[in-house]
């Protein structure tokens, strides 16, 4: 008796400390939930803001791509922006989306090792990856290849990043310290993904440095949309700042 209490001591131990753990990672769940869930006193980026995205970064040239109804409202977003550009005579080509909102306990769930698995696709490979950018800063990223179907498979690789108040990051880390300091410390989200499809041509190395490279070109046109926080709501038109009185 003594020796199977001893044996089943250890797994008793795993079971408490693994049933602790899910305790405090779920109270801690919901006390970040309930920050971010505060009301919110800030207009939100207004769609005209977003569409001001220029089509042309240096030989990109883009193009709209609407988005279905029901997918926009599953973003839970108060804006968002979703284009296709490409260079190299269509050679090269990538769909850009940008999803922002002032509810940022909305926009945490939606990252694509989230979404994409939940639609059919499996996660190939994932990393972390810092992209210099021509200001001598950092642009942190996640970088991940996904696959979906046997005979005929797809794949692409997804790099995706998130603007928290001025500030780029690779996770939602940053909306997570954010939120234990008080919901009233975050003035907006914005999540961006650039997707490359794979082809015979096209594989995962090259389909890399081509989101990679438009990841760097665009940063910068990207924080720049949000530098305005008197674009309203309504309207999207910019308010004259007193300084040019």
């Amino acid at each position: 008796m003594g020796n199977e209490a001893a044996k089943r001591r250890p797994v008793m131990i795993a079971a408490v400390a693994a049933s602790s753990l899910m305790l405090i990672f779920g109270v801690a769940y919901r006390v970040v939930a309930a920050r971010l869930e505060g009301p919110i006193d800030r207009a939100p980026i207004s769609p005209a803001a977003l569409a001001r995205f220029p089509l042309q970064i240096g030989d990109w040239t883009g193009e709209d791509v609407p988005l279905d109804e029901k997918v926009v409202r599953a973003t839970d977003t108060d804006a968002h922006l979703n284009r296709q550009y490409s260079r190299h005579g269509g050679l090269e080509a990538i769909s850009f989306y940008i999803a922002s909102g002032v509810k940022a306990r909305d926009l945490m769930p939606h990252r694509p090792e989230v979404c994409y698995t939940g639609s059919g696709w499996t996660l190939m490979d994932r990393r972390s990856a810092e992209l210099p950018l021509p200001n001598s800063g950092k642009l942190p990223c996640h970088i991940m290849q996904f696959s979906r179907g046997t005979l005929n498979t797809q794949k692409v690789v997804v790099l995706d990043y998130y603007l928290v108040d001025g500030q780029y990051c690779a996770d939602v880390s940053l909306l997570r310290s954010k939120a234990w300091r008080g919901s009233g410390m975050v003035r907006y989200v914005a999540q961006v993904e650039i997707i490359a499809p794979l082809t015979a041509t096209f594989n995962a190395g090259a389909a890399t440095q081509t989101i990679s490279d438009f990841a760097v070109e665009s940063a910068a046109l990207t924080a720049s949309l949000f530098d305005e926080p008197e674009t309203n709501q309504k309207g999207g038109e910019p308010h004259q700042s007193p300084k040019g009185q």
